[in-house]
């Protein structure tokens, strides 16, 4: 059977959106990580900010395999949806939901918020084509962006945090879940270690929702900057 043929099955595109799902969330991790230098001062974050922007074409294709591996993950999730309507083509006369939770019956959901999230943070704090706060383009006084300057000003503004706010709870809600589905589609969960793994999905949420919520609120409470 070719690739191409295996991952346009059901199994094949489960493994395609478990794959993407890993690399994804290891780098929600890691921009977190880089994010809360925001808590270290000015220089810290810019100068972080600055050794990223000097990996020059290195740092595009990076960005570009991010945004290929997303798109997969989209596709990924759109088969499985269409596959699993193809599978029961009649809706059941009464669907009642066991042995599931809130975060696993809105996927779709929260996949689709946080892809306009995602578009919209781009917008924000890479492009600065929404900027409320005026400050994309300003450097600090070595010269570098000041990235610390447009992020404390960012939050500032209370919409802006209220939007990441909303965003953050979503990606959460989304990871609770989905980390934990990625680990069962790869033959990680068995029935001897199936209560652990399936806290790993929340326990993730909870890590993530609690550093990156922590920078905007402490911010716009005036707690930092």
């Amino acid at each position: 059977m070719s690739i191409g043929t295996t991952l346009k099955s059901s199994i094949g595109a489960k493994a395609l959106m478990a794959v993407t799902g890993i690399i994804l969330v290891l780098f929600v991790i890691g921009h977190m990580l880089g994010n809360l230098q925001v808590y270290l001062g000015a220089d810290a974050l810019n100068a972080y900010a600055a050794k990223l922007q000097s990996l020059g074409p290195l740092l595009w294709v990076i960005r570009l395999v991010l945004l290929g591996t997303f798109l997969a993950h989209i596709i990924a999730a759109i088969r499985v949806v269409k596959l699993n309507r193809a599978a029961r083509p009649v809706a059941y006369h009464q669907q009642k939901d066991q042995a599931t939770t809130f975060a696993a019956r809105t996927m779709w959901v929260s996949g689709v918020l946080i892809l306009l999230f995602a578009i919209y943070h781009v917008l924000h704090l890479t492009v600065g084509v929404v900027d409320p706060a005026g400050t994309y383009g300003a450097l600090d006084s070595e010269g570098r962006h000041d990235v610390y300057g447009m992020v404390i000003a960012g939050f500032q503004h209370w919409p802006t945090t209220a939007i990441y706010t909303v965003a953050m709870v979503v990606l959460c809600l989304h990871v609770s879940h989905g980390a934990s589905s990625m680990l069962q589609t790869l033959g990680l969960r068995r029935p001897g270690n199936a209560s652990g793994f399936d806290k790993v999905g929340p326990a993730l949420a909870i890590f993530l929702l609690i550093g990156n919520l922590s920078m905007p609120l402490s911010i716009l409470a005036g707690l930092v900057g």
